[in-house]
């Protein structure tokens, strides 16, 4: 008969006392959850055990009953009073309640809709606090859902990703997250590692006992599934960091070859000057886009060539800067003239890098040999177009996008990692089951204590994706990006 002993894993209800052994939540906290400037409307929030009371001491309602007595998920008309003598009011507002436990937070919350205007929020908001608010840090009201435990670490990171959110692509990946999608993936390995675990823990406790215990082969094979499994996800890490953080595409040449006017067609827009006289770019110019839902810097620099003045010359030393930093280059060509040695000088600084060669003026006379370059370069693909006759402008972009995707478009539903701490855990994980694998198969009576050792560390990093073994300074870090009302 094989016995099969789980290791100890903590409840749930004891990783939510140890969050709040660690960040004090018993006090209540305000802040204006809405831009700053004019607006329609604004709101203020507040989150705690005494949201409410403070709502008693400066809401009046229509019918004069107390938010306290409001019944959760109601709306409720009236006035924002400072109950002082003689009674001011401060706005006409809208109250909603939403009691604990079914709330953002998992606390009492009260959301005052008021006028859109910087006086009227800052005057709710002086006043809330004089009430027995304290002012929100940072992100306070969604690491609160997470100390809570209403949502783990890597779907509260998903709301800030929401809230940043540059494309349809990626706020459908990040909605994604938000709902569990990436936290059920990381959950699933980590359940599979247990497992493992489990049945390396018997081998140990049991090893003297005549019990049926499972073959080394079997075990390799799940730590081979769970390995298969975590270097997908990074594999594939790529795909969402591009969908979140898009690309830097630097556009670079000789003066003259049709810089500025590929920037200006790739933005829609006369965004930089263009004329006939060389030398006209002389600093870079960046500009953001958005290329079939993909986020890309576009950076229109200086021409490349022997510097006339101080200025042109850190113009120049600019636009090399950028050629460094490049995810993809796209490196500009004059049909009209012959290939020359200031091209040759700008192909070997960028002939390393990810870069696409347009030849433009192709409405010229033709004197750039195309089979020269193509041999030059090594590439077989060169986009032949005329900026001025807006000739061959899709085949740029589809060009561009190739070079990002290399022919594999991500569908936005996927489980994608576009977060670089996720990533470096998720690096962790696989470098620990690669050792445990390693051990698995070598010829050793302590393999099951050495194999569990490197499947705890896996289990750990996995943890600390969803938030279960985060470090207090590093969980400050990540909420301290959120803005003061979320």
């Amino acid at each position: 008969m094989r016995l099969l002993r789980r290791p100890f894993r903590p409840p749930r209800n004891d990783v939510m006392k140890k969050r709040n052994l660690i960040y004090n939540t018993d006090d209540t906290i305000v802040a204006v959850s809405t831009p700053v400037g004019e607006g329609g409307i604004g709101i203020v929030r507040l989150s705690g055990r005494k949201a409410l009371l403070i709502a008693d001491k400066i809401f009046v309602s229509k019918d004069k009953s107390k938010p306290s007595t409001f019944k959760t998920y109601t709306i409720h008309y009236g006035r924002v009073v400072k109950k002082s003598s003689p009674k001011e009011i401060i706005d006409e507002v809208i109250l909603t309640v939403m009691r604990a436990p079914k709330s953002y937070t998992k606390e009492d919350v009260v959301e005052i809709n008021c006028h859109g205007g910087i006086v009227p929020l800052r005057r709710i908001l002086d006043l809330a606090l004089s009430r027995g608010a304290r002012l929100a840090q940072p992100g306070e009201f969604t690491k609160r859902a997470f100390i809570n435990g209403r949502i783990d670490l890597a779907q509260a990171e998903a709301v800030l990703d929401i809230i940043r959110s540059k494309t349809d692509s990626f706020m459908k990946v990040a909605l994604g997250h938000l709902e569990g999608g990436l936290s059920n993936k990381i959950s699933s390995l980590k359940e599979k590692l247990l497992d493992i675990l489990s049945e390396l823990e018997a081998r140990i406790d049991f090893s003297e006992d005549d019990i049926e215990l499972v073959p080394k082969e079997d075990l390799s094979k799940k730590l081979y599934a769970s390995f298969r499994e975590i270097k997908k996800l990074i594999d594939d890490a790529w795909k969402g960091m591009i969908l979140k953080e898009g690309i830097m595409c630097v556009i670079c040449g000789k003066p003259n070859v049709g810089k500025s006017s590929l920037m200006n067609v790739l933005l829609r827009r006369n965004r930089v000057i263009v004329t006939s006289v060389p030398g006209t770019t002389r600093d870079a110019i960046e500009e953001e886009i958005n290329l079939k839902d993909i986020p890309i810097r576009v950076v229109d620099t200086a021409g490349i060539s022997e510097a006339r003045d101080i200025v042109e010359e850190h113009g120049i030393r600019k636009s090399k800067s950028y050629i460094k930093r490049a995810d993809i280059i796209l490196f500009m060509l004059d049909f009209s003239k012959r290939w020359s040695k200031t091209d040759e000088e700008i192909f070997n600084s960028i002939r390393d890098k990810n870069f696409i060669t347009i030849a433009n003026k192709s409405d010229l006379k033709k004197k750039l040999d195309i089979n020269k370059i193509k041999k030059i370069t090594g590439k077989d693909e060169i986009v032949e177009t005329s900026l001025l006759r807006r000739k061959n402008l899709d085949k740029v972009e589809e060009a561009i996008l190739q070079k990002i995707w290399h022919g594999e478009i991500p569908h936005p539903e996927g489980a994608f990692v576009t977060n670089l701490r996720h990533r470096k855990d998720l690096e962790g994980a696989h470098k620990c089951i690669r050792k445990a694998i390693k051990a698995l198969g070598e010829k050793s009576t302590a393999f099951p204590e050495i194999v569990a050792s490197e499947v705890k560390e896996a289990v750990f990093f996995l943890n600390s994706i969803l938030g279960d073994t985060i470090e207090p300074d590093i969980l400050d870090r990540i909420f301290s990006k959120f803005c003061i009302g979320k």
